[in-house]
């Protein structure tokens, strides 16, 4: 165990913070800055882990490492004199480094666990038997079906020889023949007959590195072929097959009362025989309709449903089909699969996704969708800017996805390593900008400038997208364009040129000449942006491209949401192409998350009448709202947000657990929200 100091608690020390608190083998002593409020020292704080102001007092002797992620070479200075001999110093640039590194390894680590996990499952799942030996005829490979037929545990196969676990086995004699058997005979030693297959294993080079068997139960078969005219016997036997799945099955009768359900069902919904027998087909369900009964009804099957069940409130997928005898519905059989973890993991794989994307801004040219000709010439375009270094203007209506090609600039760049930060200049106080772009310098310490590095310092060599660039005050406008000319900036209150190498991409869904003229927005710095103007067209000139954006959206939507739209119908596809969309492709979005919110549980298809309500929705709200005097983005989204939560808190008669699954977040997220908007 490696005992660790973090000194300095930014966004690096968080980074840091975060990615040790998942290694075994390291040990995080303490984490140290001079703000109280810095993020990795209110981490700390929730995890329970030592902070302070002052890194002295934490030098101790049990200090393996040092992390210094403050920039300050001061401070690296400091610590490189009074740490103890034996404790290794490492600076932010080589900190940065590992954190790369480790981040990667622990993405690939993943991966490998993921897949493996999967073919695990996947070779668990089926029938057959599956054994294989290496080349000394130890047992490699052993899955759960084998282990059922031949009544040996997994974990005491692996790793012994064949001939210990199934003393018939002929695998040795096709190891060293090197030719495979097919569908061949075989009884097992504890008398159970089965039909196996054996094939040798070559490795790339050719060489025999082992032999591996594939066989299939064939006992019940032979048995059901011979006692296949007593009817009692038959009906044993198919209900020991029943209770052997590994799936959940339940049966219910034309009246949608209960009359059979195996072990699995019991151990997934954790409700016993008892209160399911002679019940109503719905008294196992927590969330959702009966399907059961759907199907008595509609005497069709219906697959492929997400519901949750059980006192356990598991998550499963289930298939319903009619039992049909002489044309009339006698009842119908269910059968569920269980996917709660699985779900877990894919939910943990795409949090994973996301904060990655995020982390890195890997939106990239790809995640642009249409086929009409603007969208295309706008692609173009920025494909060719993205090769320079010059600064670029994107002109469009807000919603139209300015944001999204800056990104993609960026990412296609050669400072695609480096930091994207955007700034929204409508958003920051006047007062405040012109010190948030350029720093402050605010005098002189004992350990030198007192100086704030300003977003300009922050990009060095990387991107700095300015949305809204008309909205900044003439003064930040003059020192904008010297930038642009120069290459340098000059801090507030600084004396001295700070020479940097940041891309400017600016946006604006104003009218740039109108403002020049009338005198907000200097005429050079208009001149200057305007060199390399890409427009990118409004969703109603290219309604065409309508169709691919709705794929997309329902992807990313889906994994928001936790839920599973296979599509929207062609009538609803229709009716949203007859509307001009003044808010473009984030409007779009809006529309289908409304209709995913309002859509009953267990749906999967977007159809005329969800868009229809949606669009309603939001068309009602744009006639008889106005918007408040002194309101702004951020209170109205909150507004909007808190009547959400109202409305699904209601509906599910105050049931949190229910309201975090109708809204698909967890319950964490939904509690944090409650104690925001003061609902709890």
């Amino acid at each position: 165990m490696q005992n660790v100091l973090i000194v300095g608690a930014g966004t690096g020390g968080s980074i840091i913070l975060d990615l040790l608190q998942n290694l075994e083998f390291m040990n995080v002593n303490a984490i140290i800055d001079t703000d109280e409020h810095a993020p990795g020292i209110i981490r700390a704080k929730k995890q329970g882990i030592a902070y302070g102001m002052n890194w002295t007092n934490y030098l101790t002797d049990d200090l393996d490492i040092i992390f210094d992620v403050t920039g300050d070479k001061s401070v690296f200075s400091a610590l490189l004199k009074a740490r103890p001999a034996h404790t290794v110093l490492i600076p932010g640039s080589v900190a940065n480094l590992l954190v790369r590194l480790l981040e990667e390894n622990d993405t690939y680590i993943k991966r490998i666990h993921t897949e493996m996990y999967k073919q695990r499952m996947i070779f668990d799942s089926i029938e057959e038997g599956m054994v294989g030996i290496d080349e000394e005829g130890t047992v490699d490979f052993f899955n759960k079906s084998a282990s059922k037929m031949i009544g040996f545990p997994i974990e005491e196969a692996v790793g012994r020889m064949i001939t210990d676990v199934i003393p018939t086995t002929e695998l040795p004699r096709v190891f060293n023949s090197g030719k495979a058997e097919l569908n061949e005979e075989q009884i097992l030693g504890n008398g159970l007959k089965i039909v196996t297959s054996r094939y040798p294993l070559f490795d790339s080079a050719g060489k025999k590195v082992g032999a591996f068997a594939v066989f299939k139960d064939i006992t019940e078969v032979v048995a059901l072929a011979e006692e296949i005219t007593d009817l009692k016997k038959v009906k044993t036997m198919l209900e020991a097959i029943i209770h052997s799945s590994d799936d959940a099955i339940s049966v219910v009768d034309d009246n949608g009362n209960g009359i059979l359900v195996n072990p699995a069902y019991t151990r997934i919904t954790g409700l016993t025989e008892d209160e399911i027998i002679g019940k109503p087909a719905n008294a196992d369900i927590i969330e959702g309709e009966s399907i059961h009964m759907r199907v008595l009804k509609s005497r069709k099957p219906v697959r492929g449903v997400n519901m949750r069940i059980g006192e356990n409130n598991r998550e499963v997928i289930v298939n319903v089909a009619p039992i049909i005898v002489d044309h009339q519905v006698k009842g119908s059989v269910g059968v569920i699969h269980d996917i709660t973890e699985m779900r877990n993991l894919m939910k943990e794989l795409d949090q994973a996704r996301t904060i990655i994307r995020e982390l890195e801004s890997t939106y990239t040219f790809d995640d642009i969708f249409g086929g009409s000709s603007d969208i295309e010439i706008s692609i173009e375009q920025a494909k060719l800017a993205a090769k320079s270094d010059i600064a670029i203007l994107l002109r469009g209506e807000a919603g139209t996805g300015k944001e999204l090609f800056a990104h993609a600039i960026h990412s296609s760049s050669d400072r695609r390593f480096n930091k994207f930060i955007r700034v929204n200049c409508s958003a920051i106080h006047p007062s405040k900008l012109e010190a948030e772009l350029f720093g402050q310098e605010s005098g002189v310490s004992q350990n030198g400038n007192d100086s704030t590095p300003g977003l300009f310092q922050a990009s060095e060599k990387g991107t700095l997208f300015l949305d809204e660039v008309v909205d900044l005050p003439l003064v930040v406008q003059a020192r904008l364009l010297n930038y642009l000319k120069s290459g340098t900036i000059f801090k507030n209150g600084g004396t001295y040129p700070v020479h940097l190498s940041v891309r400017i991409i600016a946006a604006s869904t104003k009218n740039l000449e109108k403002a020049m003229h009338e005198g907000t927005f200097i005429e050079e710095l208009y001149y200057v942006l305007n060199r390399l103007s890409i427009q990118i067209a409004p969703l109603r000139s290219r309604k065409k491209d309508i169709p691919s954006i709705i794929g997309h959206l329902l992807v990313k939507l889906n994994q928001e949401f936790g839920m599973n739209i296979e599509k929207v119908t062609d009538e609803a596809q229709e009716r949203l192409g007859q509307y001009d969309w003044p808010g473009n492709v984030r409007e779009l979005e809006n529309v289908l998350s409304r209709a995913m919110i309002y859509m009953e549980s267990g749906d999967a298809v977007i159809d005329l009448k969800d868009v229809v309500k949606s669009l309603s929705s939001r068309e009602n709200t744009e006639e008889e709202q106005i918007l408040p005097e002194k309101s702004t983005l951020t209170s109205i989204m909150d507004e909007y947000e808190k009547t959400i939560l109202e409305t699904a808190l209601r509906e599910n008669n105050g049931n949190k657990s229910l309201t975090a699954n109708r809204l698909g977040i967890s319950l964490r997220s939904l509690y944090y929200k409650l104690e925001k908007f003061s609902l709890i």
